[in-house]
């Protein structure tokens, strides 16, 4: 008889767990930022849904029920509530703006205002899968390079504080003076070992004062001219610029959003302060009855083909054709600078690492070739 009584607490503890549990979820869901890949994939399988003909409350309803990730559940699951109720979709998005971002807002606003949502969304889903692909390439280029410095910095500290000092130890018995280079890795190998604590401190002091900085109007201004004009990457970083550009200014045109609310998104999707201040002007222009090719043609960020291009979608009403045609052709220079980077960088590194790494072994053991004249005090 005493079962039943000693098992309700429990299950009262995992019924109260599992409701802090729900709430916590309930309260993450609201500024929940979605990756632009899983963004990507929702945005496809909405697109096929509806174009399968099913209502969009039972679509929201199938990709609830078949998504893993909990928080972005209960995300669904409000924006399918709202839409019971009578709200719009696009309204039912807005209210998660860390989830859908601004392009994916509008996107449904165009498709709500034509009647074609899931024609728009299925071209929306093409642009996440196209940027989110361009990304991918870039960071996995990206992640040989760094990871061979990293290690290589790891391997040239080991070197330094625990390896150094025992070389250092043998040496001060032969009581004679040391070749310089020698000397010269010792007294590092002391000052780190001796000050690590302050190196440490002022290397994360630097990294948030910058970081700080950063963040700041001016200071994300100048990261952002520092990146384009950067030796090596610099004309990656332009030509990913220019690529998100005319796909994104593409992509929205055709879908049938309005030209000055086209570039606002643009600029806000751009992450980039050349991108911002040029839409800024192209808006501020067209609103006066000008022409998009007429700012390009006096900034400096675009260049001379893309102004020529622009100016002939124009002339031939077709400017979101060759916008798209413009993305197609820096997305192929992105691939091709991507591979180029990638064969220059690998002998790069490995004549830094022989340089570095092997520097410290020639300085440590220059004593022991010389091990005769040093044993005896002669230099």
């Amino acid at each position: 008889m005493a079962t039943p009584a000693a098992a309700k607490p429990k299950s009262n503890f995992a019924a109260a767990q599992a409701l802090a549990k729900q709430k916590a979820l309930e309260k993450k869901a609201k500024t929940y930022k979605l990756d632009l890949g899983e963004l990507s994939i929702f945005t496809g399988q909405l697109a096929s849904l509806l174009q399968a003909g099913l209502p969009l409350v039972s679509c929201l309803e199938a990709l609830q029920d078949q998504t893993e990730d909990q928080v972005f559940r209960i995300v669904i699951r409000d924006v399918r509530n709202d839409i019971s109720t009578g709200t719009s979709f696009s309204a039912a998005v807005k209210k998660f703006p860390k989830s859908f971002n601004s392009l994916f807002v509008s996107m449904v606003e165009a498709g709500e205002a034509s009647g074609g949502l899931a024609e728009i969304l299925g071209k929306v889903a093409g642009y996440f899968e196209s940027t989110v692909k361009l990304t991918k390439k870039v960071k996995s280029a990206m992640t040989y390079p760094i990871a061979v410095i990293g290690l290589a910095v790891a391997l040239v500290n080991v070197l330094l504080i625990f390896v150094i000092p025992v070389f250092a130890a043998m040496f001060a018995d032969f009581g004679a003076k040391l070749p310089a280079p020698t000397q010269m890795l010792i007294d590092l190998s002391n000052f780190m070992k001796a000050w690590w604590w302050a190196i440490g401190g002022g290397a994360y002091a630097v990294y948030f004062i910058v970081s700080k900085y950063v963040a700041t109007p001016n200071g994300r201004r100048q990261k952002d001219h520092f990146l384009v004009k950067a030796p090596i990457f610099g004309s990656l970083v332009h030509k990913i610029a220019l690529s998100r550009f005319c796909r994104t200014y593409a992509t929205l045109m055709r879908s049938g959003v309005p030209i000055l609310r086209t570039l606002e998104i643009v600029a806000s999707a751009s992450g980039k302060v050349q991108v911002e201040d040029a839409c800024a002007e192209i808006a501020k222009h067209v609103s006066q009855g000008g022409q998009v090719s007429d700012i390009m043609a006096v900034n400096p960020f675009f260049p001379p083909m893309m102004k020529h291009m622009v100016k002939a979608g124009e002339t031939t009403g077709n400017v979101d054709g060759m916008m798209n045609k413009i993305a197609d052709f820096y997305d192929t220079e992105c691939d091709a600078t991507v591979g180029a980077l990638t064969s220059l960088i690998e002998p790069l590194l490995i004549v830094f690492l022989g340089v570095v790494v092997g520097g410290i072994v020639m300085a440590m053991f220059l004593p022991i070739f010389q091990l005769g004249a040093v044993a005896g005090g002669l230099q």
